[in-house]
């Protein structure tokens, strides 16, 4: 699980039938510090987030289990939104 912010979100008028209903937002990659440490990439929200927010992601194969559904093209999806960060 990797932590991130979200900084904007994606409007597809077409997308593939099975993210139907899902948000697709930009994320900047975060450390524990909230420093951007990577380019932004593009998350699936499973979770209602929003601009600003800090959130947990997930990628690779696993990032299509938090939708329920079968199979879908996904890297990467928003599974929690954080709410506070001790270090």
């Amino acid at each position: 699980m990797f932590l991130g912010r979200v900084i904007g979100s994606i409007w597809a008028t077409k997308k593939y039938e099975t993210l139907t209903g899902f948000k697709l937002l930009f994320v900047e990659p975060l450390n524990s510090d909230k420093k951007v440490i990577a380019d932004p990439i593009i998350a699936v929200d499973t979770v209602g987030a929003g601009p600003g927010e800090i959130i947990c992601y997930i990628t690779a194969s696993e990032a299509v289990i938090p939708m329920d559904v079968e199979m879908a093209p996904v890297d990467a999806s928003i599974v929690g939104i954080v709410d506070s960060i001790n270090s």
